[in-house]
């Protein structure tokens, strides 16, 4: 039961992963066509940037929550 549960984590992470990569990669075309300016570029990239790292080093260093 616990490897059950193992795997379904781990599937989440990646899904996180992934709409991660996604978001930055929509973050980084509407800046480019002028429609979102820096400044808002900035903001999100860091926000999202910031969650990603959060949750792969908390992740490598044993550690979370029921809500991640």
């Amino acid at each position: 039961m616990k490897e059950i549960l193992m795997k379904r984590a781990a599937k989440l992470l990646s899904v996180k992963s992934i709409v991660t990569i996604a978001l930055t990669a929509v973050f980084t075309a509407l800046a480019l066509r002028g429609e979102v300016t820096g400044q808002d570029f900035l903001t999100v990239f860091l926000m999202v940037i910031s969650f990603y790292f959060g949750t792969q080093s908390q992740k490598q260093q044993g550690g979370g929550s029921d809500a991640e």
